[in-house]
């Protein structure tokens, strides 16, 4: 039986993503269901096993390999996933060693960020460059490093943990770090931004579509952008600020990796100019001109199909992995 089939397996804290593919970035087809992280880690792999076996049979061909993305922290070399934020209950899943037992097929696991970074490299936003950044802004925030058309991982799989970083001493949460760039610069990040300028334009007796809001539920960034697309300007301004604040993160980036272009994923992709107009403008304020003026900040082109075609990437990539383990660059494919 020819092998002619990889897989992609997406695992986040609110639904996980199964697909195949003979070529990525055509998906054969595809299977989603809830992760419900409170249960365990057991039962989404019992599905994600289910699934492939399902998907294999269907299709009629054996399989080439199998890529798995999820966000961080874990340990891509042992294979392990350890207690993601969103997956709390997945301690120390030694995920590509059950996939490896049950399929005898080369499998691959990377955070979603370098995921991204892979996937937005070769079909998307970040095509034809050399150096390159994919930012994920959801819920978090991590970033995928291209250098010289290969993904960095760093010393120990750690490289791009961007949203780490402190920016301001006071602020919004985010990677258990007040005023760091996850912080100010996440859907989360941006909640906790809403908050405080809400409860500042209350008191000052303002006028919102947020402020309308029920009191008894959490403010969100989809909430935000949803008035900020209304015109509601206490929305704009909670993104302006939100924007301002990732400017500086691009100021940072640009002058110490020099990419010629940051791909940002999720609220870039939905809120658009109203957030990236602001951030470049901080980009360029802070950053070395020389290293701004070749860098350019899109939003990522793949959409919400980047996920399945993140996992597929990294299926494919197992293979150049396995050949340069001992390197620090894990080669794009």
């Amino acid at each position: 039986m020819k092998q002619d089939i990889w897989v992609g397996v997406d695992i986040g804290g609110t639904k996980t993503a199964v697909v195949i593919s003979r070529k990525s970035p055509e998906i054969i087809s595809r299977v989603e269901f809830p992760t419900l992280p409170k249960k365990g880690p057991q039962q989404t792999i019992d599905q994600i096993l289910a699934a492939i076996h399902r998907m294999l049979a269907e299709s009629s061909a054996s399989l080439r390999g199998i890529g798995i993305s999820c966000g961080g922290p874990l340990d891509p070399n042992a294979g392990i996933i350890q207690s993601p934020a969103n997956l709390p209950t997945w301690v120390d899943v030694p995920i590509v060693g059950i996939l490896t037992n049950e399929f005898g097929c080369q499998v691959l696991l990377e955070n979603d960020a370098n995921g991204g970074a892979l996937a937005e490299h070769r079909y998307g936003a970040g095509r034809g460059t050399r150096n390159m950044v994919f930012l994920t802004m959801g819920t978090g925030l991590g970033a995928g490093i291209i250098i010289d058309k290969k993904l960095y991982a760093g010393s120990n799989g750690m490289a791009g943990e961007v949203g780490h970083v402190r920016l301001t001493k006071s602020g919004p949460v985010g990677c258990n770090k007040v005023g760091s760039v996850e912080g100010w610069a996440s859907g989360g990040g941006m909640a906790q931004v809403a908050e405080r300028m809400m409860k500042t334009a209350r008191k000052a007796g303002r006028k919102s579509l947020l402020l309308d809001l029920p009191r008894d539920r959490s403010v969100t960034a989809k909430d935000v952008n949803m008035a900020a697309a209304k015109g509601d300007s206490l929305a704009r301004g909670i993104i302006h600020t939100c924007g301002k604040k990732l400017g500086l993160a691009l100021a940072i980036l640009v002058d110490v990796l020099n990419p010629e272009r940051i791909v940002i994923g999720g609220l870039a992709m939905r809120m658009g100019e109203t957030l990236l107009a602001p951030a470049r403008q901080a980009m360029r304020d802070e950053g070395l001109a020389p290293a701004v003026a070749i860098c350019t900040v899109v939003p990522a082109a793949l959409g919400e199909r980047i996920g399945d075609v993140a996992a597929l990437c990294i299926a494919m990539n197992a293979g150049a992995r396995e050949r340069s383990r001992t390197e620090k660059g894990r080669e794009a494919v």
